[in-house]
Formats: C-alpha cells, sequence, structure tokens
C-alpha cells in the first residue's frame, strides 16, 4: 500500500512509497482503511521535532476511514462500521480513565513507541505511527479504542475534521472553559483548531468572540463561522478597550503554542477571567508570569489537551451538530488532495497559506 514516510525529523520531503505493509492485527486491534485524513499543524510539528516522536515515523493522526478487519477480542466494532480516528486512545482502566480524564491516558501512545513496536513495514519501509496512528497511509492498524464508531451519513470529510481539530477546538470552548452565555472570548490564532474554538465558543452562546491573526486574509472565515470581530495582534489594544470597556475578556484562548502568545492571551483576560492554552508549544519555549499577578489577579491558567474530550461522547456529538447545522466544517477545508500531494501540502501548512487540508483516498 502507500504511505509516507519521515525517515528523519527536519527532513525537508515525505518519502512518499507504495511498498509499504501493515503490522499483523492483534486480537484487540483493529484494522481500518483510511478514507480521508487532515494536514493538521501537529504533524508539521512532529515533522520539525517541535513535538518529539520517533523515526522512521508515518505521519497523520486526524483521520476517518471504513473497518476492513477486527482482531478476535473485539465485540463492539465489525468490517463496514465508519469510524473516527481517536489518536488518544483510552486503555479505560486506569485511574485517569476512570476519574474522568481518558484524554490524558498515555499507556496505547507509550506502547506504540516501544522498541520495536511498529506499526508498518515492507522492504525498507519499517516505520512507527505518529502518536501510534499514521493516517498518512491508506490502512492502519490500531487498538480498538483508537477508532470510534460514527454516523455512516456524516462525509469522510467531516469525520477527519472531528478527529483532531473539531474536538481539540470545540472541546477546548465546550469542555475545558464551558464558556457561559452572554460572555465575552478572544481566540489568538485563526487556523483550524482557532476557527474550532470560535464554533465552540459561538455554540456556547459567548456574545462577543474576538478573532485574533497576523493574516487578515483569514478574518473572513473567522467571522463567518463565528467570530464577531477579527483583528491584528497591533489592533487588539484598541478592541479590548472597545468590545470590554478595558477590562478584558472572560476567556483568553491561545492556539498558537507560543510563549509570547499565551502571555498575549493572559493581559487581555480580565481579573477572574480564564485562559486556555491550547495550542501544542515546544518544551524548551518559557512562559513568564508574575507570581504576583498570578495570585492576585485571579486569573485560571488551564491547559485543553485534545479539547478534555471523552471521544465515546464528544465525536458523535460533534457529528450531530454538524448535521444540524450548529457546526460548519465545510468552510474549513482550503484544499482536496491526494496522499502523492503531501509534500507540497506540508510546505503549504509551513508558510501559513491554508487551513485544513484534507487528504482524500482513493
Amino acid at each position: 500500500m502507500r504511505a509516507a514516510i519521515l525517515h528523519a525529523v527536519g527532513n525537508d520531503k515525505l518519502d512518499i512509497r507504495d511498498d509499504v505493509a501493515l503490522a499483523p492485527v492483534g486480537p484487540a486491534d483493529v484494522r481500518v482503511r483510511i478514507r480521508a485524513t487532515g494536514v493538521c499543524h501537529s504533524d508539521l510539528s512532529a515533522i520539525s521535532g517541535v513535538l518529539p516522536q520517533p523515526v522512521p515515523l508515518v505521519p497523520g493522526h486526524e483521520g476517518a476511514g471504513e473497518i476492513v478487519e477486527v482482531g478476535e477480542h473485539v465485540t463492539s466494532l465489525q468490517p463496514g462500521d465508519h469510524v473516527v480516528i481517536n489518536w488518544r486512545p483510552a486503555c479505560q482502566e486506569c485511574d485517569l480513565c476512570l476519574g474522568g480524564q481518558p484524554y490524558l491516558c498515555l499507556k496505547f501512545v507509550i506502547e506504540s513507541f516501544s522498541k520495536g513496536n511498529f506499526r508498518f513495514g515492507g522492504d525498507g519501509a519499517t516505520a512507527f505511527g505518529l502518536a501510534g496512528c499514521g493516517t498518512w497511509a491508506e490502512e492502519i492498524v490500531v487498538p480498538w479504542q483508537g477508532a470510534i464508531k460514527i454516523d455512516p451519513e456524516v462525509s469522510w470529510e467531516a469525520a477527519a475534521l472531528i478527529g483532531c481539530g473539531i474536538t481539540t477546538g470545540v472541546g477546548a470552548a465546550i469542555n475545558t472553559a464551558k464558556v457561559r452565555p452572554g460572555s465575552t472570548a478572544a481566540v489568538i490564532g485563526c487556523g483550524g483548531v482557532g476557527l474550532s474554538v470560535i464554533q465552540g465558543a459561538r455554540v456556547s452562546g459567548a456574545r462577543v468572540i474576538l478573532a485574533v491573526d497576523p493574516l487578515e486574509s483569514k478574518h473572513a472565515l473567522a467571522k463567518k463561522v463565528g467570530a464577531t470581530h477579527a483583528v491584528t495582534p497591533e489592533q487588539v489594544p484598541n478592541a479590548v478597550n472597545e468590545l470590554t470597556g478595558g477590562s478584558g475578556f472572560d476567556y483568553g484562548f491561545e492556539v498558537v503554542g507560543k510563549a509570547a502568545t499565551i502571555q498575549s492571551a493572559w493581559q487581555i483576560t480580565r481579573q477572574g477571567g480564564d485562559v486556555i492554552v491550547v495550542g501544542a508549544g515546544a518544551a524548551d519555549d518559557m512562559v513568564s508570569i508574575s507570581a504576583f499577578s498570578l495570585l492576585f489577579e485571579g486569573k485560571n491558567l488551564l491547559s485543553s489537551v485534545y479539547g478534555e474530550a471523552d471521544v465515546r461522547h464528544d465525536f458523535p456529538y460533534f457529528a450531530k451538530l454538524h448535521k444540524a447545522g450548529q457546526l460548519d466544517l465545510e468552510s474549513m477545508i482550503s484544499a482536496r488532495i491526494r496522499l502523492g500531494d503531501l509534500n507540497d501540502a506540508v510546505e503549504a501548512l509551513r508558510n501559513g497559506e491554508v487551513l485544513r487540508q484534507i487528504v482524500l483516498m482513493d
């Protein structure tokens, strides 16, 4: 089968090959034929080394497809089921899972990176899968917890977006921040996840939603999916005064993954407000907030990993919101491409030219 392989961190080009084989399907695994997969900024971060991953590596973690084979111990899925790939599968047995934080479970991710535990093989093409997935391939093998059944009426493109960008962003607003009706929110970064945060804030009933992005070309789409206002970073001080009377926003979402933008989100959030970090940053990018400010301004600094989602509930829920017209997923797709176009797609993402490119498999 075809797959795109990263041989070394920082490589400019992926090796797109036709001779890649899959690992065997274990008793608790499923094999999925990928029908659509997104080109997410986290994939770029893995390619560049910002998000540590072992190599050789098949990137891709935002995907959807059809079950073609199940292991002998799998009872909840069967061939023909439409599924969304869950890149953070929960074991459903550890303290985190049982305590209501399945999005923090690392059991399967760690196991997938164990020495010699390759997801892909073949003549000279042995490789790991990003986050244990590797959806930039025609087929993948994942634990059954990594494939969540979804309504077959949902398009493959929409299902793929639900697998990461939508769940991460909408979940940050609904699950982490618990945005209140009538409140105000600012969203720094209007890529695919940032636009999803905006949609989550809109669905939650926020009265004012400010989109902040240096590329004015992204402002119109931000408003289309729910932002009430859109500005560049230089225009933020005036927006804070105009929209909040200078007091700051109830919620400040950072969806870039940089210390500087986290500090910006802190500065534009009101006393007692919530600052939610959604962007995936580098391990050596340190955030500086004074101890005085941290205590006496009463703000809450929150992280939102995978939208704090329990995907067993949230994937189908977001699909229902989409079918009801509450989540606009089509507008977030900037291009539909083929697997052979991935090198160009990565370069376009690196240059900040696109939102979500979706790879459609034949």
